[in-house]
């Protein structure tokens, strides 16, 4: 067992946010420790992930859901700078446009699905309608509880075309969340980040984590797994992420393929072009 895999929901378990502590740092002593761990998985992933893009037969799709403050951005700033935005990308789900409001509710997670070769990280996702959509009822129950079968079909359709996939749920505790709060009002280059309804929606806690609990029950499949990580120490969040989906690419084992031209005919011209000049 990896020092992550106790991180992982297993198919069918059943799921029990409040048993798990959102400070604890198993299989790690400290920030420093951390730091050296993470440098190393970083650099491993900018190698893989050109692997991955050279291959050209598969594609990476990661998921990040959180809490407001829960950390999405300050993963993707310190995790995903190992990958190179010209086959990797970061795609967020806000309020759904009119556009994307007018076709079915998985449409726009389709069209967002990276390519073969790509990596994309969904900063939120299409699981946002059976998290928010329930928790305020913007529709009724009878069609988003139907919706957990649609999105488990539609994962095993993208893996079933060449894309892996990995979820992470960042597990903060309603006092760090807050402490973050406090730290934006009183960093004038963050304040932009806070809302009114980062405060109102407090009062929705235990609804979301509710919410949160079936769609990890409901939609952790061995094919697409989802993972609960700790997230109020923003360094051991930022490791296990890391760690992970470098596990996950050193699993698909990706390769550079053949060349697609006679290398030994180039390299003679190349003699020949070096012997005139």
């Amino acid at each position: 067992m990896t020092d992550y895999e106790h991180f992982r929901v297993r198919p069918e378990s059943r799921v029990d946010l409040s048993k798990l502590d959102p400070a604890q740092t198993p299989g790690c002593k400290d920030k420093e420790e951390a730091a050296k761990r993470l440098e190393r998985d970083v650099a491993a992933l900018t190698h893989l992930q050109y692997l991955l893009y050279a291959e050209n037969k598969r594609s990476l799709l990661i998921v990040l859901q959180a809490l407001d403050g829960g950390g999405k951005d300050g993963t993707v700033l310190h995790v995903f700078q190992a990958f190179n935005p010209q086959s990797a990308y970061v795609h967020q789900f806000k309020v759904p446009s009119t556009l994307e409001a007018s076709h079915d509710f998985l449409w726009r997670a389709h069209a967002a699905a990276p390519a073969r070769g790509q990596a994309a990280i969904f900063n939120r996702s299409h699981y946002e309608d059976v998290l928010t959509v329930r928790v305020h009822e913007l529709v009724p129950k009878d069609v988003w509880s139907k919706r957990y079968d649609r999105i488990n079909e539609f994962e095993k359709n993208l893996t079933e075309a060449g894309t892996t996939i990995v979820k992470f749920f960042l597990h903060i505790s309603p006092e760090a969340q807050l402490a973050r709060f406090k730290k934006r009002l009183d960093d004038p280059t963050h304040q932009w980040k806070i809302s009114e309804s980062d405060y109102t929606e407090r009062k929705r806690w235990d609804d979301y984590m509710a919410a949160y609990e079936n769609v990890l029950e409901r939609c952790s499949t061995a094919h697409a797994p989802w993972y609960v990580v700790p997230a109020d120490k923003k360094w051991y969040r930022n490791l296990v992420v890391g760690g992970v989906i470098r596990e996950t690419l050193e699993k698909m084992d990706p390769k550079t393929p053949a060349p697609t031209v006679d290398i030994e005919r180039i390299r003679k011209q190349y003699h020949k072009a070096v012997d005139r000049a």
